[in-house]
């Protein structure tokens, strides 16, 4: 079977995903043998509690803290390829400095932003906060981190990737509804996230779609590159400052006025539009007559690094602050079930941050590598799509996959590339109906994966919950 040479551009992300999932497979062994460790201490905390008789809250605590440190460090090492791999794969930022940015947008994120999906995961999924005072409350968010650590220990064992934060929701549906009944669980929410993870993917790649399409008709194909990259370059990552600023005071008040953000977010969007407009120049000036794609476009993925970062530590921190801060309420330690406290928020953040720094080097090299690498520009879409899209649902305390919301991008910016290829004028010709045949079944192959992903690990998780929670109360409450 032949293959249309111009028609191969999807294909070849698709596979950069299947190499990156291997090398994700790879890098994240050390890691994986650190979970079986953690489970076995568990295990063994819980024989040890069970014949002790020491007080449920000491069991929750312990567990608690164990399970969720791995988990931290797990999110920020397993994770971190979907805010730097581009990025360090385009050349845009070395790994070490790459590794530390991106650590510390993650704190700031998990600090200044990561509330909303917090409580929602404290108090949404399962509706803790009439039983606060029960004893079994706390014990429901330690075995759902169990269950969470179990599936994701056993899942990478396998070689199937999966989401932490569909297997918190599981872990909590499934220990909620054994502790407290099937109306204790707020199925209405659970069937929300849900559908929003289905949305969250396409969202991602109709907006990096719709950025390739306006960077390689505006500055890529310009009959003046140099003067199309200084007319829009600037102005876009000012763009990108600006709302993020915006976004990041929405979330610190919520109270502020519109006229106040704006003005605020105003300055930062200035700087950013000054300073891309800076590189611009001396890229323009060391190469007048065709600069470089790769350099143009630095501060813009640099930006978009800080962004995708910041959205992974608001998002992701939920999965452990969110259960640690009713397992802290049920001690005293903590404000009521659904407010989690900053400092629960910083620790979380932490936690990634240190996954990320501890074993994220390994991950990154590999992924960022030769055979995984996106060129520039849809290293940038691919990033900035997914910053937005997983802002937004932090925003509306919804906890996504940002890796699932990452393949999306992937998947929009392909069908971009070639819908611009198939425009007249191009030099592409129509595709054949075997390759056709062929790339539907490439396509539908990575669709069925995640899929599958998504459809196993809710359902299972939901049952190691509910496992682990019997097996949790058996020992700690008489």
């Amino acid at each position: 079977m032949t293959h249309t040479p111009g028609y191969r551009v999807l294909d070849k992300d698709l596979g950069r995903i299947g190499h990156a999932e291997v090398a994700q497979m790879h890098a994240f062994r050390p890691v994986w043998r650190l979970g079986l460790l953690v489970l076995a201490l568990v295990g063994g905390l819980l024989v040890a509690m069970a014949v002790s008789g020491a007080a449920p809250g000491v069991l929750a605590i312990g567990a608690g803290l164990v399970v969720a440190a791995w988990l931290g460090m797990a999110i920020g090492a397993n994770d971190v390829a979907n805010s730097l791999g581009p990025a360090v794969g385009a050349g845009a930022i070395g790994l070490l400095p790459g590794l530390a940015l991106v650590a510390l947008a993650g704190v700031a994120g998990a600090v200044l932003a990561g509330g909303a999906v917090s409580a929602r995961l404290a108090a949404g999924i399962v509706q803790l906060a009439p039983v606060a005072d029960d004893p079994r409350a706390p014990l429901v968010m330690v075995a759902a981190l169990v269950a969470a650590a179990i599936w994701i220990t056993m899942a990478t064992g396998i070689g199937l990737p999966v989401s932490t934060s569909h297997s918190i929701v599981g872990g909590i549906a499934g220990a909620g509804a054994v502790a407290f009944g099937l109306s204790a669980v707020a199925w209405g929410t659970l069937a929300m996230i849900a559908s929003v993870w289905v949305a969250t993917p396409v969202v991602s790649g109709g907006l990096a779609g719709a950025l390739l399409i306006l960077l390689r008709i505006k500055v890529v194909k310009a009959p003046d590159r140099a003067a199309a990259a200084l007319r829009w370059l600037p102005p876009l990552v000012g763009l990108m400052v600006g709302l993020f600023s915006a976004y990041v005071l929405l979330m610190m008040n919520r109270q502020l006025g519109l006229s106040v953000i704006v003005g605020a977010a105003g300055l930062p969007a200035l700087a950013g539009h000054l300073l891309t407009r800076r590189a611009v120049r001396r890229e323009l000036a060391a190469h007048p007559r065709k600069p470089g794609i790769k350099p143009l476009l630095r501060p813009a993925l640099l930006m978009a690094v800080v962004i995708l970062g910041f959205a992974h530590g608001a998002n992701d921190v939920g999965n452990i602050a969110g259960p640690l801060s009713v397992i802290l309420s049920g001690q005293g330690l903590s404000a009521q079930i659904g407010v989690v406290p900053v400092l629960v928020l910083v620790c979380g953040g932490l936690a990634i941050a240190t996954g990320t720094l501890l074993f994220g080097r390994r991950l990154v090299h590999m992924v960022g590598s030769g055979i995984t690498r996106l060129n520039a520009g849809r290293a940038f879409c691919v990033s900035l799509a997914t910053a937005v899209t997983v802002l937004a649902a932090s925003g509306m305390g919804l906890p996504v996959s940002t890796t699932h919301v990452a393949v999306g991008g992937i998947f929009g910016v392909g069908f971009a590339r070639e819908w611009l290829d198939r425009r007249p004028g191009s030099r592409a010709e129509a595709l054949p109906a075997d390759e056709t045949r062929r790339r539907i079944l490439v396509r539908r192959s990575h669709v069925v994966t995640i899929t599958a992903a998504w459809l196993v690990t809710l359902p299972v998780t939901g049952a190691l919950g509910a496992l682990a929670c019997m097996l949790v109360l058996r020992v700690a409450v008489p």
